[in-house]
């Protein structure tokens, strides 16, 4: 036989349980405000511990009045699942808190575990009951328990150490949609369209919206959509599954705002409830519009982390304690008076307290300084917490009210009639009362906000915010922080990275390089106005590796602060970067001027090849007047030419001597890229060793990211793999096509250019005309091969010999044309390839002169890559 407990009991030890979390919460705000894990603590401490246990208490209390069915166990086995839901909440938030994955797992399943239990519980409930007009929204308690559970999940999966930052974030924004629209959200929509109308004393619809046959599958349907999103890497599908999941609650909210219309509220629960579903809807729309603008997950996440206290407290809070407020005289009974009373505590200064809490939120999406920010959210929660307060008094009264009339009872019990109501005052003056405390509130927050010395007078405020940055995975962590204005900001910046970073913000302040798990301080001065900062380093800031400083309390930019930087100061380069405008590319070079040797020479005889490939960094001339720092192999850009026959085995020993992290890819061999292809630091080196198995002019290039930078900042070059049979010719030369995206004289790569692939030159062997100035020979009836590899990284190349006709093609492995064809009268005018493709090709001059050679792209020869070969008898 199961125990069993008076009613009246356990309505009260059950309903300890609520202000439990809710004072648990309350003190987390006070103790752990600065924390990184504060923020969460608070909200899952109200959502988690305080709305999810009154939803099992109240979904459980609704769906046995309206299916008449009473929930087998009866209160002693509800009490048994809020112990369990109680014990595996405690256990996640410990986990959480302390990173102990395994307590974190448990927690998550008894969590998770009491969920499904609780929605079987309410299946079984609706098979073995009568049918009843409002059955149907005991549907709605069984969807959100199955949305709690994949949101449990996807906590825990999150909560994993190996989840990765991605998939993170992607993972955050299901979980919030599954919890708050899912697990609380279906849970309010199923109990409103009849609690709201009896708080206000409203006649309710036969059919009300929600128990429509419609309306569940919608928002049930919305919210697959909002995880299939998150799934597919799909912002838009998951902001349409949020926009799906609103067509189906407007319908509800129109319903419940027609009886508001005609019964407007009259009481604290009444007003409470409105207002959370007020903010139900705007967040609802928040979500969907954070999602879809976002550029990326992280921006969605952090933008809907912004959101969340909103949903906890303007929604989740104010729903459950309005709820509560009217609750609890009805189901602890003790007859007309003692509810009355009961009531009426609960109901105590109710539309102050709404005017105050929903004022303060409202006034806390301002762009308000973090001072005024701090003080309205310290209202907000000492509001809130008069509840518990009062719930304490109501508990009180109704038990002495249950005695006889007059028997030693105090004032308030003996006659509740002479207690005013919230009626009873001016309602005018409560909204009064209720403006000047926020305006007080305000006032106070500003006056001791130090950063409003520093707005109107222009002064600093002589306090110090010391931020810890980390540099991980090409990204700093956190990727914006806020401070003060007037504080001067000092930022503990440390490298968890596999390779050299640093920070540069646009305020001049310079880290310098911070090698892997090192770490520095950065003083970077006052804040006066906001500040980005972004590495410096090897096209890192094209990776989205930025750093956002946000002076809070600053004054607005003014319009020439705000317009737009071009596009190398958005690189962080100076405005006198190249341009192609600004290049003479026909211009005569220098007096040192000497053009790399395009000759190729042949194969040796050894079979294994063993050479090093120093990285380094060298200030080249890459056309008349214009000097690049180039990432080399061995010096030079193109590097080192690798050559040898079919079978072959190349050994190289890669060294980085360089000032930032570089790699080796050989294209020439086949093997897992894992070991040999990683990107390695400065002073450090590793062994390269493949085997050539097939023939081709091959690609070696730096495949360290962002690779299009490494590429066009001079890392690349050829290994030729001889044909089998390849014949012996009278000259044999090498071209290899890249281009160049330059940044200031001097300078490095500019990595905004290289993301619009418009170079502003393209060469061969890396100097624009170079084979004008300085033409390649052969003589008339020689047999010559040239060599063409298109480096890079964007353009393809479509080489050509003015005057010239190619008899043998070879491209990508084998021959297109082979001396002539099967006429043996066939011909060739171009050899077309794409980046990181290559072959040769043959010809024959029949008389003297000057045979120009480009790429037939002719905007690309007009940018430098263009030479001749002078003919001679």
């Amino acid at each position: 036989m199961k125990p069993s407990l008076k009613r009246r009991l356990w309505h009260q030890i059950t309903g300890m349980l609520v202000p439990t979390w809710l004072i648990l919460g309350i003190v987390s705000v006070i103790l752990y405000r600065e924390s990184s894990f504060g923020p969460w603590l608070m909200v899952h401490l109200l959502l988690l511990g305080a709305l999810s246990t009154a939803v099992l208490v109240w979904s459980q209390h609704f769906a046995d009045s309206l299916l008449k069915n009473a929930a087998p166990g009866g209160r002693y086995w509800l009490g048994v699942r809020l112990t369990v839901h109680t014990i595996g909440a405690a256990l996640v938030l410990i986990g959480i808190t302390q990173a102990w994955w395994p307590v974190v797992l448990v927690g998550g399943i008894l969590v998770g575990t009491n969920a499904i239990v609780h929605a079987a519980i309410l299946i079984g409930q609706m098979r073995g009951a009568l049918p009843a007009r409002f059955a149907p929204l005991v549907r709605y308690y069984i969807a959100a328990a199955g949305c709690l559970v994949v949101g449990v999940i996807l906590g825990i999966v999150m909560a994993h150490p190996g989840s990765s930052l991605g998939l993170y974030e992607r993972l955050y924004i299901a979980h919030i949609g599954l919890n708050l629209l899912g697990w609380v959200g279906l849970t309010v929509i199923g109990t409103v369209p009849l609690l709201l109308p009896t708080v206000l004393h409203a006649r309710v619809k036969l059919t009300p919206k929600a128990a429509a046959r419609r309306t569940l599958p919608i928002l049930l349907s919305g919210l697959t959509v909002l995880g299939a999103g998150a799934y597919a890497d799909s912002r838009l599908i998951t902001a349409a599954g949020v926009l799906i999941y609103l067509v189906g609650l407007v319908p509800v909210l129109i319903e419940l705002a027609g009886h508001l219309r005609r019964s407007p509220a009259v009481s604290y629960a009444g007003w409470s409830i409105t207002a959370a579903l007020c903010w139900f809807a705007l967040c609802a729309v928040g979500f969907a519009v954070a999602v879809a603008i976002a550029p990326n997950w992280a921006d969605a996440a952090a933008s809907l982390e912004g959101l969340v206290p909103y949903f906890a407290v303007g929604f989740g809070a104010q729903i459950m304690i309005g709820a509560l407020s009217f609750l609890i005289p009805v189901v602890l009974g003790g007859g007309p008076r003692a509810a009355k009373a009961t009531a009426q505590e609960l109901d105590r200064a109710g539309l102050f307290r709404v005017t105050v809490v929903n004022g303060a939120l409202l006034l806390m999406l301002l762009p308000l300084a973090e001072f005024a920010t701090g003080a309205l959210a310290a209202v907000v929660l000492a509001t809130l917490a008069c509840f518990i307060v009062l719930m304490v008094r109501g508990l009180r009264i109704n038990r002495q009210t249950r005695t006889p009339p007059g028997a030693g009872l105090p004032p308030l019990a003996r006659d509740t009639d002479a207690e005013p109501s919230a009626l009873s005052y001016s309602r005018g003056g409560i909204f009064v009362a209720a403006a000047t405390t926020l305006a007080l509130t305000l006032a106070i927050g500003v006056t001791l906000d130090p950063s409003v010395s520093l707005a109107s007078g222009g002064w600093f405020t002589g306090h110090t915010t010391t931020v810890d940055v980390t540099m991980i995975d090409t990204r700093f962590s956190p990727a914006s922080i806020d401070v003060p204005v007037g504080d001067v900001l000092v930022i503990s910046l440390s490298n968890a990275d596999g390779m050299l970073h640093d920070l540069v913000l646009d305020n001049g302040v310079d880290s310098g390089s911070v090698e892997p798990g090192g770490a520095t301080t950065v003083d970077v001065g006052v804040i006066d106005a906001d500040l980005t900062g972004w590495c410096s380093l090897g096209g890192h800031r094209m990776l989205g590796m930025v750093l956002t400083v946000n002076a809070v309390g600053a004054a607005p930019a003014s319009s020439g602060d705000s317009a737009a930087m071009d596009h190398g100061e958005m690189n962080g380069e100076p405005e006198s970067s190249w341009a192609a405008g600004d290049i003479d590319v026909m211009a005569e070079p220098g007096n040192g001027f000497v053009a790399r040797d395009a000759a190729v020479a042949p194969a040796a005889s050894a079979t294994v090849h063993e050479s090093t490939m120093t990285v380094s960094n060298v200030e080249t001339e890459v056309a008349p007047g214009v000097t690049q720092m180039l990432w080399t192999y061995n010096g030079t850009a193109p590097g080192p030419v690798l050559r040898g026959t079919v079978g072959d085995v190349f050994e190289i020993t890669f060294v980085n001597e360089g000032t930032v992290g570089h790699s080796l890819d050989f294209h020439a061999g086949s093997l897992a890229p894992d070991k040999a292809m990683q990107t390695i630091d400065p002073g450090e080196s590793l062994i390269y060793r493949f085997t050539a198995t097939r023939s081709g002019i091959w690609l070696y290039h730096c495949s360290t990211m962002p690779m299009a930078a490494h590429i066009a900042n001079g890392m690349f070059g050829a290994v030729i793999i001889d044909p089998a049979g390849l014949p012996v010719v009278d000259r044999e030369y090498l071209l290899i096509q890249s281009e160049f995206y330059l940044g200031q004289q001097g300078g490095e790569v500019d990595t905004a250019k290289v993301q619009t692939q418009l170079p502003d030159l393209v060469t061969f062997n890396g100097y624009a005309n170079q084979y004008v100035h300085a033409p390649l020979t052969a003589r008339v009836g020689d047999k010559v091969r040239i060599w063409v590899l298109d480096a890079g990284p964007n353009t393809s190349s479509s080489f050509h010999v003015v005057g010239g006709q190619f008899d043998t093609v070879f491209a990508e492995g084998d021959y297109r044309l082979k001396d002539g064809g099967s006429t043996g009268t066939g011909g060739s005018q171009a050899l077309s390839l794409l980046p990181a493709q290559g072959g040769f090709v043959e010809i024959t001059f029949p008389e003297a002169g000057s045979y120009p050679f480009v790429s037939h792209i002719m905007s690309d020869a007009e940018k430098g890559a263009q030479g001749v070969f002078l003919v001679t008898d």
